[in-house]
């Protein structure tokens, strides 16, 4: 027999051969059943302090980046019995006008790297990329997986990308991204999440935002199963970021439920559970509030 590959062991050890249909009923159930009672102020107060408030525009610039910034340091003013948002999220270009203009402890600055979103390019320009980042200011790097070399099999070439990448990261914590309307069926995003969290992920993330198909229920339920049966393997503690197409409130209250439901206490702090939007801060902002507010 072929000696398995030390991916194939790592898949090997647990169940991925998941039915659609049967998550997609398990889901059903547990949002019917479990998101009203989640559906309160204190709740909301939490989702505002785990939003990384995100500009990835074609349009952003240094004056644009640098007002973004301005307003988290503002809010921290106006608003200062509520938590402040977890992160700031910006190209790599930005990483030193954030980094030099943030003055709120505890906001970290994520880039998205590793030629993001399509992740299609030398591994040496997306090392370089990602180091540079980091040297910049970056605390935290937000990466792709390859899909196309998932999607072909070729998951030694996805993982040896991860692992290089974590490796140009340092001490900063790096968030893979799936790209979980791509991959389709939940079979695929539980493998995609084994292989990153196996090749050195610290979070898994659904979504860059700008595909089709961006963050669902589904690939969240999947995801956070799968970091569950990780860390009762290993130990290993991986966070979990919904990102593209949070629109609503109800959204964040969902995927909150689904982390308390399936993770647990543990992970419901804005260390491990993370949102990536921006429509959203304003949002829960105004639910908090009371009256509608644009603030960011």
């Amino acid at each position: 027999m072929a000696e398995l590959s030390k991916y194939e062991e790592a898949l090997a050890k647990y169940n991925v051969e998941l039915d659609d249909a049967q998550v997609a009923s398990a889901v059903r159930k547990l949002i019917a059943e479990k998101v009203p009672e989640n559906d309160t102020l204190e709740v909301k107060k939490f989702l505002m302090g785990s939003v990384e408030l995100t500009t990835l525009k074609t349009t952003d610039s240094e004056e644009s980046v640098l007002a973004f910034t301005e307003k988290v340091n503002e809010f921290d003013a106006t608003y200062p019995d509520l938590p402040h948002v977890a992160t700031i999220c910006v190209y790599p270009c930005f990483a030193k006008v954030v980094s030099q203009s943030l003055e709120v402890d505890g906001v970290e600055v994520a880039c998205v790297s590793g030629s993001f979103p399509s992740s299609q390019a030398l591994i040496e320009v997306k090392v370089a990329e990602t180091a540079l980042a980091v040297k910049d200011g970056a605390t935290e790097i937000d990466i792709v997986m390859p899909v196309g070399k998932f999607l072909s099999g070729d998951y030694e070439g996805v993982c040896d990308d991860i692992a290089e990448l974590k490796n140009a990261c340092g001490a900063a914590p790096m968030k893979v991204i799936l790209e979980t309307g791509d991959l389709k069926t939940a079979s695929n995003i539980k493998k995609a999440s084994i292989l990153s969290m196996y090749a050195g992920a610290d979070y898994i993330k659904t979504s860059t935002g700008k595909e089709k198909i961006s963050a669902t229920p589904e690939a969240a339920y999947v995801m956070c199963q799968t970091i569950k049966e990780y860390y009762d393997e290993t130990g290993i503690q991986i966070g979990f970021k919904p990102a593209g197409g949070l629109n609503t409130v109800s959204d964040a209250l969902i995927y909150y439920t689904i982390v308390k439901e399936i993770l647990g206490e543990k992970w419901l702090t804005n260390k491990w559970f993370r949102l990536g939007t921006s429509r959203l801060a304003n949002l829960l902002l105004s639910e908090v509030v009371g009256k509608e507010v644009k603030f960011f």
